[in-house]
């Protein structure tokens, strides 16, 4: 029987934090947004306009990239304390490239790293 590749991913707008479990332990890794305070700053002397496109832009890249990662997964726990998990969620679930992997979006509030994966590890011990 194959073992499933899970992966909990804790996140908002500016970052997500990825925690694959594998044979009980967790291996992190986090990836960042590129808009930050100085892009919007930069973008927003051109104009609000160009603000709002760019920050749409650089968030639909963000998403992209963790849309890559989880593609290589079975099974994926998305959560965290902003709409970016929801947003993320309602990409992917109209992509046929993620129509066999199992995600399921939470809440959660602001965490530290251990509780991330403590929150992961529950998961799924409760999936199972």
């Amino acid at each position: 029987m194959k073992i499933a590749k899970r992966i909990g991913i804790w996140m908002d707008h500016s970052s997500a934090n990825m925690m694959e479990l594998t044979s009980g332990e967790i291996i992190s890794t986090v990836l960042s947004s590129t808009f930050n305070h100085d892009s919007k700053d930069e973008s927003l002397e051109k104009g609000e306009h160009l603000m709002h496109n760019k920050k749409q832009h650089e968030q639909s890249l963000f998403y992209k990239k963790i849309g890559e990662t989880i593609r290589n997964y079975d099974e994926v726990i998305l959560f965290g304390p902003t709409t970016a998990k929801n947003e993320l969620a309602n990409l992917i679930k109209d992509d046929h490239h993620f129509e066999k992997i199992k995600v399921e979006v939470k809440n959660a509030d602001k965490m530290n790293e251990y509780e991330m994966h403590l929150f992961v590890e529950e998961y799924f011990q409760n999936s199972i």
